[in-house]
């Protein structure tokens, strides 16, 4: 999978997933991710891609030539125009239904804001996905747009060593995760609860999707009326409360 990230600040991006998980399926290859910068389109000498708004205001703007001839030359590129993600506070929440939606892409353009934003005219030009990781302001879309490679990555085959990790973490089937424990068996005074030390297997299962329904139920209520539960499993979950 591809990712091209539209950046006034391409190092900021490319060193923030150069490490870990997602830095190794880059290295595999199983991943491919670029970030260009807008100020290399800029028919500014000085490569200034900013100016003021029309009608007044604060801050400045981005302005549509650069970040089109941006997007334009990823396009001719790979001879297609791939999804292109602007990331906004304005835009649909991103969840993890979002990143397996977006997993199944090829090459995906992820579009990054700065100062007061950008030309609506080149947003309704190149944009197909206007997405925001939170009700919350920052200073550009950097930060978002690596939050949403790390998510989208971990949905493509091969980028996690262990096949179910990515079926097995928060928010799949609309529940949290359950807790998990390492060694030792006791760490002040609290132990490993004993279903975990029993070796079987078909407990084990039973007690983690309990407690995945406990953790929901108490941290994230709303999410539960969205999750798939049988009748023996609201039984339980109302005696537990």
């Amino acid at each position: 999978m591809k990712f091209y990230i539209l950046t006034l600040f391409p190092e900021m991006v490319i060193n923030g997933l150069n490490t870990s998980i997602i830095g190794r399926a880059t290295e595999a290859g199983i991943l491919d991710i670029e970030a260009i910068d807008i100020r290399d389109y800029s028919a500014n000498k000085h490569h200034k891609v900013d100016d003021y708004p029309y009608g007044g205001g604060a801050g400045m703007l981005m302005q549509a030539q650069p970040v089109y001839d941006a997007w334009k030359s990823i396009v001719n590129r790979i001879n297609k125009k791939p999804r292109c993600i602007y990331t906004t506070p304005q835009g649909n929440t991103f969840t993890q239904k979002s990143a397996k939606d977006f997993a199944m892409e090829e090459d995906i353009i992820l579009l990054c804001g700065h100062y007061e934003g950008i030309d609506e005219r080149v947003l309704e030009e190149i944009v197909t996905d206007y997405i925001s990781i939170g009700d919350y302001v920052l200073t550009g879309g950097e930060l978002p747009a690596m939050v949403m490679v790390d998510a989208i990555s971990r949905m493509v085959p091969g980028v996690l060593g262990n096949g179910e990790s990515g079926s097995s973490e928060s928010f799949e089937g609309n529940l949290l995760e359950y807790p998990q424990y390492s060694r030792p068996e006791e760490w002040k005074g609290k132990k490993v609860p004993e279903v975990l030390l029993s070796g079987h297997h078909k407990n084990i299962e039973q007690w983690r999707r309990q407690q995945s329904l406990l953790v929901t139920s108490k941290r994230r209520p709303d999410l539960l009326k969205q999750a798939k539960l049988t009748k023996q499993e609201q039984k339980w979950l109302k005696e537990q409360k």
